[in-house]
């Protein structure tokens, strides 16, 4: 894609001028992921301060990850079209404010609101972060620039919970789970002056225009789906939940149907319709839905099985999760140093491996029940965190081999989503399966054995379909 620099070229710009607008791009990352993490160890403690039904803890995940689904791809769009400065700027200003919303919420409804909004400006920042990182450094040192994400993002991802829990516990100046939003805003506040003195201010000079209605039909299709698998189990199962999700199987339809005629019409549409005519790709989708569905559903189970079941602190149920996180860091790097090698067969061992440590998990919580400490839940965890760091270090790139050039930005930006859109499925069904178990006096541990026995199912599921992938990425494909 051409772009029209307004600023000097990248070769040009200082050396540490490029490494601190690096650093502006990652603040934003940092806040993502730490907001899609710590929502899962606070989830309790909100639901006891803000009087809160169940629902409400799915809808603090869902709610957030739906909206980054439906806005990921405009938002990217947006970037080219007005310039990625001015909606990165535009991106993490809001979500800054909307987790100062969410520190300030008095109620249910506001708290949930503003995690909607979190996610839409999150789509709207994250994704000017490739191609700003383009403008930004020259070609020679591209692989640096990408190769700093790594270590940021480990640290975040494995000090995420632990942060969360001793947020919550340690109750700073009587605000409790409050900090864990509001510690956002120093971030998002360094970030924005950072990003107004040091980004580029380029666009894409040959930017289409928005797919507003393929925008909307998508949004809408994914609203029909989510929300009954939420709000239908509050009120047991009404008529309209079904009616409902049979209505988003017709709005996905109408979807497609529009993006094709949009393409035989020579516009540009929000999904090249292509792409769905391939093997490979329609194969992943499924694959990846399943896969991180399963992934972030058991993850939020299990944060309410320790503190709901077990009594541990928020911060003993962060402590306890630190196995997984080292373990996700491990197997990701292990899968770096074997992917060209083993390919589509990473992603089989690491389904496998991830399996038998949901395997190990469900055998302890059986033979230990409510003694079960946090030393021996560690072995499975391990592993769950291990295959897990296998399964996505070569997901993306496998993927993405399948589809044209010429398709694989918008193949990209729909597997991002698809991502998003496991999460919020997976807050909605995993949950909705914890919830009615305990419901029908399940105890929590055979609940949570219950659920450990979906997530196995959903990674045979990605197993199976992994078979359908090309067998090795891309030669010159990036990590993701």
């Amino acid at each position: 894609m051409t772009a029209v620099s307004h600023s000097a070229p990248p070769a040009a710009q200082p050396y540490r001028w490029r490494w601190a607008a690096l650093f502006v791009i990652l603040a934003g990352e940092v806040m993502d992921l730490l907001d899609a993490l710590i929502t899962q160890i606070a989830g309790p403690s909100i639901m006891k301060d803000l009087g809160g039904s169940a629902g409400m803890l799915q809808w603090l995940v869902a709610g957030y990850t739906l909206a980054m689904a439906v806005g990921l791809i405009t938002g990217g769009r947006l970037g080219d079209l007005y310039g990625r400065k001015r909606m990165f700027v535009i991106g993490a200003a809001g979500f800054t404010l909307a987790s100062l919303m969410c520190g300030l919420a008095v109620s249910p409804e506001m708290l949930i609101a503003a995690r909607v909004l979190q996610g839409l400006f999150g789509a709207l920042m994250l994704p000017q972060g490739l191609g700003l990182i383009k403008d930004i450094f020259p070609p020679e040192e591209i692989g640096k620039a990408f190769g700093a994400f790594g270590p940021v993002m480990t640290i975040s991802s494995v000090g995420g919970p632990v942060l969360a829990g001793w947020l919550v516990q340690a109750d700073l100046f009587g605000l409790g789970w409050r900090m864990i939003f509001l510690i956002n805003l120093p971030i998002g506040l360094a970030a924005v002056l950072a990003a107004i003195k040091l980004l580029p201010d380029n666009r894409a000079s040959d930017a289409t225009r928005l797919d507003v209605a393929g925008m909307l039909l998508v949004s809408a299709a994914a609203f029909l789906l989510i929300f009954p698998l939420i709000q239908g189990r509050e009120q047991d199962w009404p008529a309209w939940a079904f009616v409902s999700m049979a209505a988003s199987i017709v709005m996905f339809a109408l979807f497609g149907r529009y993006e094709s005629r949009r393409a035989a019409a020579g516009r540009d549409p929000l999904v090249t319709p292509s792409l769905f005519r391939k093997r490979a790709f329609t194969s992943g989708l499924v694959a990846g839905l399943a896969f991180f569905t399963g992934m972030i559903g058991l993850s939020l189970v299990f944060m309410l099985y320790m503190q709901e079941g077990l009594g541990f602190s928020p911060l003993k149920a962060g402590l306890t999760s630190l196995p997984q996180a080292i373990g996700g860091v491990a197997g990701f790097g292990l899968a770096m140093a074997v992917q060209e090698k083993l390919g589509r067969g990473l992603l089989q061992i690491g389904t496998g491996v991830m399996a038998a440590g949901a395997v190990v998990l469900g055998l302890t919580v059986h033979l230990a029940g409510l003694d079960v400490g946090p030393w021996q839940l560690a072995p499975g965890l391990a592993l769950v965190g291990i295959g897990m760091g296998l399964t996505m270090a070569p997901f993306f790139d496998i993927i993405l081999a399948g589809v044209d050039e010429n398709e694989s930005g918008s193949a990209s930006g729909t597997l991002t989503a698809v991502q998003q859109l496991g999460s919020a499925l997976g807050a909605a069904v995993l949950l909705t399966v914890l919830f009615n178990l305990l419901k029908a006096r399940w105890s929590f541990g055979d609940a949570l054995l219950a659920v450990i026995g979906v997530e196995i199912a959903l990674l045979g599921v990605t197993f199976l379909l992994s078979f359908l992938l090309p067998r090795k990425a891309r030669p010159e494909a990036s990590a993701h």
